[in-house]
């Protein structure tokens, strides 16, 4: 199983980037998946995370500025992230909980990492 994330880079206060995130592979069922986040010196921490049935969880610092959306076909995830923020620069990690059959236990899979910085 990989998870591939895309869409960080440069972009000024105010503006706006779209991250994606696909998991590949030996996958039977994905139940939740989600971004977090780790800035230089700081611990990871949960951004948002969606469940199989698009229930959405976000952290305070995020909520209405930043959408967590999936697509159960094609087995991505999304953050449409708006009005960002300089302390928003981070690496984004996409990350799935998923079963890769039927009898196995669900795990959690992490992608790269893609880079976010938000500066003028």
């Amino acid at each position: 199983v990989q998870l591939q994330a895309s869409g960080g880079g440069l972009v000024q206060p105010g503006g706006s980037l779209r991250l994606s995130c696909a998991a590949s592979g030996s996958i039977f069922r994905i139940n939740a998946m989600g971004w977090h986040r780790q800035a230089p010196g700081k611990q990871r921490e949960l951004v948002a995370d969606i469940t199989s049935g698009n229930s959405t969880n976000y952290a305070d610092s995020v909520k209405g500025r930043f959408t967590i959306s999936r697509d159960n076909a094609k087995n991505t995830v999304s953050l449409q992230m708006n009005s960002l923020k300089p302390e928003d620069t981070a690496v984004y990690y996409c990350n799935a909980v998923l079963k890769t059959n039927w009898r196995a236990r669900p795990r959690d899979y992490w992608g790269q990492g893609t880079l976010v910085t938000v500066s003028s």
